[in-house]
Order: C-alpha cells, then structure tokens, then sequence
C-alpha cells in the first residue's frame, strides 16, 4: 500500500512539473519555464540584412544571445521560414500547435493568414509588424513611421548631392510589393529630398517582390547608366540588388550611392580594402523594438492586443551616420531637422494623397495607398 501511494506520489509530481513547463520545438524539449517564441518570415528569411534580420536580432536581443551565438534555439526561440505564400497558414498552425508564448509574422503580407488562424485560437499570443487593421484581441500589432525616417535620408540624399557639387541631381527610388507602408518610406524620401532641393527629378520602380535583388540590380543599372546619383530601395532582399549595383559602380570610381532600409547596411556596401561602403546611410527602422516590447508584455503577464506606433520621438526610426561620407555638416543638419520632426514643427505626409497636395510633389508616382 506505502508503494502504491508512493508511485501516485510520483507520478503526479511528474505531471505537476511538466505542467509547468512549455514544450517549445515539438520534440519534447523543455524551457525550464522561459517565455519562448517563433519568428516567421516570408521567403527572404532573417539573412534579407534588413526587416526579417531586425526582428530576429530582437529575439536575440532580449534572450541576452549573439546572431553568432544562439544556444537557446530549437528549445526557447526559433524561426521558420515560408518559401511560399501557401505555407504562411501552416507555419503559424504548427507554431501554434508546438505551444510557443508569442507567434511573430513580420510583413503585412501575413496579415489574412494570421486573422484566419488567431480566431481558431484566441488563447495564443500573436504579433505582427507593419500592420494595424486586425480586429483580433490576441494580436499585438506593430507599425512604424517609416515615413519620418526615410524624409531624413532623403534630407541626406540631398545634402550630400549639393556637398559633392552635383548639377541637377536625379533621385531614384526602389520598392518591393506595392502597398501603404512601402509608400511611407517612398512619399517621406521624396519630401525629404524636396525639402533641399525644389523641383529635384524622382524616378522610382518596384519589383513587386521581396526576394529580386536581381531585378532591382538591373534597374539600378540603368538608373546609374543615365545619370541617377542615388538609390534608395525599401524592398527587403530585392533591396540588395541595388546595393550590389552602387558597390561595383563605386569600386570603378563612379560617384553613385545606396540608400539602405531598415537594419544598418553599411557593412553590405563595403566594396574595399580601406572599409568604404557604397551605402551612404540607411533607414533604421528598429522592428527590434517592438519584438522586444512584445516579449516583455508576455513575460509580465501584460500582454493585449493593441496597435502601436513607434516613431521618430519614440526611436523607433532613424538614420545611420556609420559611412564616414556623411559629415559632419550633413549629420548636425539631420539632427535638427530630426528635432524638427519629434517636435511636431516638420510635418511629414505618410500617405501618396497627402503628399500629392504639397505644392512640387510629383504626381506620376507608382507609390499606392491602400
């Protein structure tokens, strides 16, 4: 009988404590009571040098790990890419079924699969970045001004064109699928560049893809080829076309320039041994931010779903000064436009109908509002 009841004994101390431990990889790993997290991502994955790698840095961020060192992955935090649009639902059932904390869809091509799968569990935590249209309470909702940011590196783009002494310098810009929020990083670089410059000539373009660098390389070729001066590309991995273009022109002696997006990619522009980058600044937008955020809300139990904006006076965007090509000069300018625009003094158009009411924006642009 001491026997039996001791085998009960046992048995439900054994159930208590998995209980109280989170299966995180569906292998039977556990966490040892740790918030876990999946990050999903489009086809690009966290190796795009911008959106997705900023997402994923603030996992490792949060978790005190290194992009070189994750030893917590596969049992506290992980990511799985989608090669497809098809596996967008799968990804987060399986996620869902593997019994993570927080689900993280970055990209608002997410947003239809994520709404379907939320409403079938109400009890998981979701976030996802660059959208704010979701009616689901368990979906925290991420978005940024990215139009802030990119009126600064348009301001750069400008300076930097009348510092090199550029007669009528051309202005290009690069998007990735068509859409509300890729049309805030390109209505807020142009204005940024009006700004400077009245009446500056904008060319732009989209892939309409995340995952083209090639088809960006060949149109930031014929940009350069017919006298564009700078690039700016939101367009994720399509991006690194453009940056791929700048680094050989530049390497060849051409003075010609990117513009990177979201993460710092002055280090993907580096084409020499002396540590130039072909990148002259980029547009951070800190989507590690609001991973972190999320992460913190699981963690404290303070977790719902909400919109919310992280802006320039919030330091959810902003600009690197990493290419000693910015000077000095160009760097305070920025800063006070900066202070400017935290202020509320500088006001900044997020939306291709608003910026087409400003007196010389152009009205043949391919940006759309959704």
């Amino acid at each position: 009988m001491i026997k039996k009841f001791l085998y009960i004994g046992l048995v439900l101390a054994i159930l208590f404590m998995a209980g109280c431990q989170k299966k995180a990889d569906g292998k039977g790993q556990v966490t040892g009571g740790e918030v876990t997290v999946r990050l999903l991502t489009d086809a690009t994955g966290i190796d795009d040098k911008s959106f997705n790698a900023a997402a994923w840095r603030g996992i490792l961020e949060f978790y005190g790990d290194t992009w070189n060192n994750t030893p917590k992955r596969g049992t506290v935090y992980d990511w799985v890419t989608a090669q497809t649009q098809d596996m967008y639902i799968p990804n987060l059932r399986q996620a869902t079924d593997e019994g993570y904390d927080l689900i993280i869809a970055t990209g608002f091509t997410w947003d239809a699969a994520l709404e379907r799968v939320a409403a079938d569990n109400p009890n998981q935590q979701y976030l996802i970045v660059d959208v704010d249209w979701l009616e689901s309470p368990n979906v925290m909702q991420a978005v940024y001004a990215e139009h802030e940011g990119s009126y600064l590196v348009g301001v750069a783009a400008a300076l930097k064109a009348k510092e090199d002494g550029i007669a009528n310098p051309r202005f290009g810009f690069i998007g990735g699928v068509p859409g509300a929020v890729i049309t805030k990083f390109e209505v807020g670089y142009v204005q940024g560049v009006l700004s400077v410059i009245p009446g500056a000539q904008i060319v732009d373009y989209y892939v309409n893809s995340w995952g083209e660098p090639a088809l960006a390389k060949t149109q930031a070729k014929n940009w350069y080829d017919s006298g564009v001066y700078i690039i700016y590309s939101a367009a994720g991995g399509s991006g690194n076309g453009t940056i791929a273009q700048a680094k050989e022109y530049r390497a060849s002696g051409r003075n010609v320039w990117a513009i990177g997006v979201d993460s710092d990619q002055h280090e993907e522009g580096l084409y020499n041994d002396k540590g130039d980058s072909a990148v002259l600044t980029s547009m951070l937008k800190r989507v590690e931010i609001s991973v972190i955020y999320a992460l913190n809300t699981v963690k404290n139990n303070s977790f719902k779903g909400e919109i919310i904006t992280f802006d320039l006076k919030a330091d959810g965007v902003g600009y690197s000064s990493a290419n000693s090509a910015m000077s000095r000069d160009i760097v305070n300018q920025l800063e006070e436009v900066k202070k400017g625009i935290a202020s509320g003094q500088i006001n900044v158009e997020a939306t291709l109908a608003g910026a087409m009411r400003l007196p010389g924006f152009p009205q043949n642009l391919r940006a759309i509002d959704d």
